[in-house]
């Protein structure tokens, strides 16, 4: 009998913490923490409650074991592997030919590297722009925020300076919950004597930590940030040699943000003039600060704007080029940082490289042998409205599952019934593969190998610990079978005869400058990984962005002076209150994995709808009760759970059993990210009869899906 212990990435949030899986015989028996690899982000190995429970998504029942094809509705019917990819190849060459912007590829932040780089790719060479990933759901205002201001969009410092800032801002994150081994960094960082500041509608696990607590509405985050902004400026606390040297555009910010007195931003936030004074004066005189946010300002019709105000308050106190300072915005899938490097976005090849850019356009023409469009591609949330149309006929989704994370789940659904061709590659069964034409089984992470990207820019590898299930394969090896199945058979990078992920590796290292010293020999080697930029295989990567230079056309942070902008959807007589969507520690994403581990669902077994108490008290609402959430858009029935944690009109309701039947898809114009954190909403109190009625019309997280013998 064989012992071993393999080295994996934890396949959850942005963190990318370490572990080991043991296996006996290649099965499966723990896991154990990696406290011996230096420098991880997971310093002494810990996890949190999803990372300790890493093996019981592996183990479901339901996996998915071979490839299927759809017989009837709800009914699928075994079929051979060379059986789906010649049908997906055909169906796919048919379109490219006809038009292959009716066409639609969902990337995924649930999978390695390789496999983001290899179906941008193919949808590129099939002659589309038309992919994307969840970022556009989470942190796509993020990248588009930071490029805008610094030229970048990633985070611009590491966990290390975290616990070396003198202040912590954490605006719209509940980082203890989402991030439970990253927030470690905050509380080393308040043992050294930082102050911390928390800003959220919610009083949350994070808020406990808090020095200075702003409890602003939903939406306006815009009028907080040009608050503090303004208090900086007119006391003179602002860097102003660091302004003065590597900024522009301070004279527009000043102008714009002078009628944001802290009485005005009050009025507006509900936050009392005199915390927003002290905020800001504990922040611009910390001599080292960190800012850090997540879905809270990233997920709004605004959250661009948000993004390039908090890119711009830390400017402005010089808290950027520096060890102990910088920008965090906390990913909330492993590799949403990894997935938005490789160019499974529709504006741009790997490395943030403009598709509109005739000179890079070129490069890759060259690089991958076919001609490629200029025109930027679809969005996810685009796509869905383009199908209704008759516009986009097939949509291929790799690891994700849109019907429960896409916004506004009534019109997604409609859209998916008017599909010619639906391809879905998935781990287990989801509510979005009811609608597949052909199922394709992928192995999960731990059950194949490649590189990641974490929120800091770390990348890692992470090595094979267990075989996949049945027939089940790596995503990268189900992408290019079908690349060569389509025609693209050559050599290197002009065709998809990949014989390993380190392969595909390399053929990034070749074409995106980020990337081109991080090979899959040095990642084998450094289990801690190397942070991007690395530009050589002899470069140990970079901790600290932008020391001499930001990465803009005059490497200058370009300040954003914005005017206040609120939600696209706001209370009213028939929806008097603000509806907001929030995360539990214990679960992620639409629960596809944790939704399948028995010791997560039996500690969080529900989703409750967190109401004020003045508020339940009106309404006749006690804890336990049964209400109804009703929208624009939706219906949905849940459990209320009355507590002075969220503010006065304000209802928070967890989106990962399928909260978003309720959400705008209202968007960014610039991000297109939609505003699921805010809209108006009323709330009924139902019978449990009246919910069980209710429940029957929102879409099954984990759906029982018919297979039957061809």
């Amino acid at each position: 009998m064989e012992e071993k212990l393999t080295p994996v990435v934890c396949p959850y949030c942005g963190v990318g913490c370490r572990l080991y899986i043991k296996t006996l015989d290649g099965y499966p028996t723990g896991i154990e923490y990696a406290e011996d690899i230096p420098s991880i982000s997971n310093e002494k190995g810990k996890l949190c409650p999803k990372g300790n429970a890493i093996l019981e998504y592996l183990l479901a029942r339901d996996r998915l074991k071979k490839p299927l094809k759809a017989k009837e509705e709800g009914k699928f019917v075994e079929i051979s592997w060379n059986e789906a990819i010649r049908e997906v190849a055909e169906r796919l060459k048919e379109y490219s030919k006809d038009d292959p912007d009716a066409m639609m590829f969902f990337g995924s932040a649930r999978t390695y590297n390789e496999p983001n780089y290899l179906i941008q790719k193919l949808a590129r060479m099939l002659g589309t722009n038309n992919v994307d990933h969840c970022a556009r759901l989470c942190h796509s205002s993020t990248v588009t925020g930071l490029k805008a201001v610094f030229g970048a969009g990633a985070m611009t410092n590491t966990f290390r300076d975290i616990e070396e800032a003198n202040v912590i801002f954490i605006i719209g994150h509940n980082f203890a919950e989402t991030h439970p081994v990253g927030f470690r960094y905050v509380i080393k960082a308040k043992e050294r004597g930082a102050k911390v500041i928390v800003a959220d509608p919610r009083f949350t696990r994070t808020a406990w930590f808090a020095d200075i607590y702003l409890q602003h509405y939903p939406g306006t985050d815009i009028a907080l940030l040009n608050g503090l902004i303004h208090v900086i400026i007119k006391e003179g606390l602002y860097d102003e040699d660091f302004v003065r040297r590597r900024c522009t555009g301070f004279e527009e910010l000043a102008k714009i943000v002078e009628k944001f007195t802290p009485e005005y931003v009050e009025e507006i936030t509900g936050v009392p003039a005199e915390l927003i004074v002290q905020a800001a004066r504990t922040f611009a005189t910390a001599g080292k600060g960190v800012i850090t946010w997540a879905m809270g300002i990233t997920q709004h019709t605004h959250g661009h704007d948000n993004v390039r105000l908090a890119a711009t308050l830390s400017a402005i106190c010089g808290y950027q080029g520096r060890e102990g300072c910088g920008v965090s915005p906390m990913r909330g899938q492993n590799n949403v940082q990894g997935a938005c490097d490789l160019g499974v976005l529709p504006n741009v090849f790997p490395g943030y490289q403009a598709v509109t850019d005739p000179e890079k356009r070129k490069f890759f023409e060259e690089f991958w042998g076919v001609s490629l469009s200029g025109e930027i591609g679809l969005t996810v949330i685009e796509a869905a409205h383009a199908i209704e149309k008759g516009k986009v006929r097939a949509y291929y989704v790799m690891g994700e599952n849109p019907v429960i994370s896409d916004a506004n789940t009534n019109h997604v659904l409609k859209a998916l019934r008017k599909l010619e061709f639906m391809v879905v590659q998935d781990i287990v069964p989801t509510p979005t593969m009811e609608f597949a034409d052909i199922v394709l089984p992928a192995a999960a992470m731990p059950e194949n190998e490649g590189s990641l990207t974490n929120t800091e820019r770390r990348v890692q590898w992470s090595f094979k610990a267990i075989n996949p299930p049945g027939e089940a394969r790596p995503d990268w090896w189900i992408i290019s079978e079908i690349g060569k199945a389509v025609g693209f058979a050559g050599e290197g990078a002009k065709g998809f005869s990949y014989t390993s992920p380190e392969e595909v590796l390399r053929e990034i290292n070749a074409c995106t400058p980020q990337y081109r010293g991080i090979t899959p020999e040095r990642l084998k080697k450094n289990l801690a990984g190397i942070h991007w930029p690395c530009p050589s295989e002899d470069h140990p990567g970079t901790r600290v962005l932008y020391r001499d230079r930001f990465l803009t056309s005059d490497g200058l942070a370009h300040l954003a002076a914005v005017d206040y902008k609120g939600p696209a959807e706001l209370p009213d007589e028939e929806y008097p209150f603000i509806l907001t969507t929030v995360r539990y520690v214990g679960h992620y994403h639409t629960l596809t994995m944790t939704g399948r581990s028995r010791s997560l669902v039996k500690r969080w077994p529900e989703p409750l709808a967190e109401i004020h108490p003045e508020d339940a008290e009106k309404l006749g609402i006690t804890t336990g009760d049964w209400v109804k959430i009703e929208t624009r858009r939706g219906v949905y029935p849940i459990r209320a759970k009355v507590t002075r944690s969220v503010k006065k009109g304000v209802i928070a309701v967890p989106w990962h059993w399928g909260a978003n039947v309720l959400t705008n898809d209202a968007l960014d114009p610039v991000s297109k990210i939609p505003e699921t954190k805010v809209c108006a909403c009323r709330v009924v109190k139902i019978t449990e009869e009246e919910a069980r009625e209710l429940i029957k019309a929102v879409p099954k997280v984990i759906p029982e899906v018919e297979v039957v013998k061809g």
